[in-house]
């Protein structure tokens, strides 16, 4: 294995809008439905890792056409004679060129717009998307993969599993608020993959997330750490693998999707 292999490479995309429908939809879960968009705006999207992440925008009214932006000089330009749309961050789950389909996986007992409208959302309903602006793309060539997070980081979790190839080895944690929120992982690694659920906790309050990952032994050899998920959770977490496991800071890349403070925020503690 050479260092190159191993190199961690960022890239970036022109930012593109995207007015899109739903073409179906399917239950995953009690927890989760997946919702497949196409439309002729489609072509030409781009998300080259798994770790990616694509701006819903939001329509105001069920059934109704979003106030999509333009894209300007300094940013996104949105009709001024229409209310701004409210706007999510989401993983492109599955991106199909040659069907012009593309995934986005919802978490239903969340609050916010975006889980509004998925939850009553109907093929033929519209959806904007912007992004990605760019991806950071880690290579499956580590000798192991710790993916730990929440419910919001299964749809980059399962996606990742998919891309790893046979020989690698995967080590999965994802906490839950129930069991019903626990799906069926496809990859041809045969990840070790572990449940846990939000209300188990230990001494001190410390999280089941956290819990969990101060419950396993990492592997021998070259590995990469990827944790995702509520702000307080993956920052326990990363201070733990770092501080404490000796994790270098160039082989883990945890994000906050989501703070209990602050619904609508997505941070990379790496940046």
């Amino acid at each position: 294995m050479t260092t190159d292999s191993l190199e961690v490479r960022k890239v970036l995309h022109p930012i593109k809008t995207r007015l899109l429908r739903v073409k179906r939809i399917t239950e995953l879960s009690p927890a989760m439905r997946r919702i497949t968009l196409a439309g002729d705006d489609l072509a030409g999207f781009i998300s080259a890792s798994f770790d990616d992440h694509v701006k819903l925008i939001v329509p105001e009214g069920l059934g109704e056409t979003p106030n999509m932006p333009q894209q300007g000089p300094s940013g996104l330009v949105f009709d001024a004679g229409r209310p701004k749309p409210a706007m999510r961050d989401y993983t492109p789950r599955r991106y199909d060129a040659a069907a012009g389909e593309l995934d986005i996986d919802f978490v239903l007992h969340h609050e916010g717009p975006a889980t509004d409208w998925a939850n009553h959302a109907e093929p033929g309903h519209f959806l904007g998307i912007a992004g990605p602006r760019g991806s950071f793309v880690i290579p499956a060539a580590f000798d192991w993969h710790l993916l730990i997070g929440d419910e919001t980081a299964i749809p980059a979790i399962g996606r990742r599993l998919e891309e790893l190839p046979a020989a690698a080895k995967a080590i999965v944690l994802v906490q839950t608020m129930t069991d019903a929120g626990r799906i069926e992982f496809t990859s041809e690694c045969r990840p070790e993959v572990h449940w846990v659920t939000e209300d188990t906790t230990a001494a001190g309050g410390v999280s089941a997330l956290e819990t969990a990952v101060r419950n396993i032994s990492l592997p021998e050899g070259e590995g990469y750490v990827w944790a995702a998920g509520e702000y307080s959770d993956i920052k326990a977490v990363r201070q733990y693998l770092v501080g404490e496991l000796g994790v270098d800071k160039k082989r883990i890349r945890a994000s906050s999707y989501w703070r209990k403070s602050a619904p609508n925020t997505h941070k990379n503690f790496d940046d």
